[in-house]
């Protein structure tokens, strides 16, 4: 006797789906230890901090760099701090419960990850876009001018690794919305 395919298990096997919610889940861990390690520093001063941390990976903290750097958390208030830590611990939590989502295949958690992975994508467009530099002389229109970022060896042009994820997003949503049907097809 032959089955039906519309009556085939429901759980269709979906290794890509899989990854994808142990990628959210990973990201999401990670975000929410960010954010602890991130709430541990407020009150601290982040300054001397950052001086002895580049004293202990034996680089020069009078690099003008690193001063400029060092220079700029003086700044930063507790107040900062905990909004940071509290922003980053709440899109943890949003990517663990995403991730929990997809990894149950529950029908809600297919639009949470293409409504998140979705946001980001004209935001990555518009970074990888050229913008209008001014021009030598030209005034600056109150904007700071742009310190050139090393080029690091894995990515010898500074915004492929926006390219990367840019094209990770497209990927994920493309595949949960054309794919939506058959790996949630048990929740209808």
């Amino acid at each position: 006797m032959a089955s039906n395919p519309k009556t085939a298990d429901p759980k269709n096997p979906a290794p890509t789906l899989y990854i994808i919610a142990i990628c959210k889940l990973a990201k999401g861990i990670a975000l929410v230890l960010i954010a602890a390690g991130i709430y541990s520093l407020a009150g601290k001063d982040l300054q001397a901090d950052f001086d002895r941390f580049l004293e202990w990976v034996r680089l020069d903290p009078e690099h003008s760099f690193f001063r400029s750097i060092s220079e700029s958390l003086a700044d930063v208030t507790p107040g900062n701090v905990r909004s940071a830590a509290l922003a980053t611990g709440l899109y943890g939590i949003f990517l663990l419960v995403g991730g929990t989502g997809l990894a149950i295949r529950a029908k809600w958690a297919i639009w949470l990850t293409i409504g998140e992975s979705a946001f980001f994508i004209p935001i990555e467009i518009f970074e990888l876009l050229p913008h209008r530099r001014p021009m030598p002389g030209e005034p600056a229109e109150d904007q700071p001018v742009p310190v050139p970022v090393p080029a690091h060896h894995l990515f010898p042009h500074p915004k492929i690794g926006l390219a990367i994820v840019l094209t990770l997003n497209v990927i994920i949503v493309w595949y949960l919305l054309k794919n939506r049907e058959r790996l949630f097809k048990h929740h209808e």
